[in-house]
């Protein structure tokens, strides 16, 4: 009876939901070393049209091959806003191909890329991109939300990464009026992530935990904070001494850092925006470095997780490092 109950409610929560991930495997690149490195870029969705990139994706990718190369990337965090305008209709969409493996050709871009859906993919077909794991050997999107689970090698240690989905957690924004999502498509699809991500959290032993997902926490640009995730998710990064928040959503790089949580906006990929409307709508002193200069030409984030530190590097696509930081791995009581 309780396997055909259980059988019931997979069948009815259906590609939602994703049960706690095994250790993922780093392969090859695990041997005789001592920690994970791997990028972090949002908002890289090229544009509908002929040429389906911009030069900021274009000149962002080569450099991600670059500091790949350099530095080591086990694999990339894309954080939302994957397809401009309106994600893909279908599996079998061109974009796929003329926005991401037509662009990031780099031999250290062959890596896993761990996918989450931005607002622009929730205009489109969601589903579809879940589905191009099937067809990709990188493409990684096995559910609108899921959790990974890492050993750092040769360490002893671990680091989870938890990917949200968090236009379904909060809605939909509308651009053209404050950019604040209004309410969940579906009451019943948010409130089963919500108490998903607390059980996660609340089991989570990982030395090193960072949650990600599309939507801000705390953003001085544009989008600002986003009060969806100021109500829900913030009590739940404190409550459990996450690591660091990573996001995408504003179209710069920032890092911020309140309350012992960092806070990676990483939406630098496709465009740049240096608004800097909510300046005064985050903690005082929380932001230690913004940047959204159109003369950066892109952008995106370098992680390197050791056995008791985690390295933020972040980087413009004309070839520079900007800013770096350190964290340190949790602290139980």
């Amino acid at each position: 009876m309780a396997f055909v109950l259980l059988t019931l409610l997979s069948a009815g929560i259906g590609v939602t939901l994703c049960y706690p991930a095994d250790f993922q495997d780093l392969g090859g690149n695990g041997r005789n070393r001592t920690s994970i490195r791997f990028l972090v870029v949002g908002d890289w969705g090229g544009l509908p049209t002929s040429p389906y990139v911009t030069t900021e994706q274009t000149l962002t990718a080569q450099e991600m091959g670059n500091v790949a190369g350099q530095m080591g990337a086990d694999f990339i965090l894309a954080l939302g806003d994957n397809f401009y305008f309106k994600g893909v209709d279908s599996v079998d969409s061109p974009r796929f191909q003329e926005t991401f493996e037509s662009v990031y050709t780099s031999k250290y871009l062959k890596v896993p890329w761990y996918v989450v859906a931005g607002n622009h993919d929730h205009a489109g077909n969601v589903k579809a991109q879940i589905e191009y794991s099937q067809k990709s050997d990188r493409w990684k999107f096995p559910s609108y939300y899921y959790e990974l689970n890492f050993r750092i090698p040769n360490t002893g240690k671990t680091l989870t990464i938890i990917m949200l989905d968090t236009v379904m957690l909060c809605g939909n924004s509308d651009d053209f009026a404050d950019a604040q999502p209004r309410a969940p498509l579906s009451a019943v699809d948010a409130n089963r992530q919500l108490v998903w991500l607390q059980d996660r959290l609340a089991r989570s032993k990982a030395d090193f935990l960072l949650v990600a997902g599309h939507y801000p926490v705390w953003s001085v640009s544009e989008h600002g904070p986003t009060k969806c995730l100021l109500k829900k998710l913030r009590p739940l990064l404190l409550k459990h001494n996450v690591t660091a928040y990573l996001c995408g959503h504003d179209h710069n790089l920032q890092y911020l850092e309140e309350t012992g949580v960092g806070y990676v906006v990483s939406g630098a990929g496709n465009f740049l925006d240096d608004d800097t409307r909510h300046w005064n709508h985050v903690p005082k002193d929380s932001l230690k470095f913004f940047t959204g200069k159109s003369s950066t030409k892109g952008g995106f984030v370098h992680a390197e997780v050791t056995d008791s530190k985690l390295f933020l590097t972040y980087f413009q696509a004309i070839g520079t490092s900007l800013f770096r930081t350190v964290l340190s791995q949790r602290e139980f009581m």
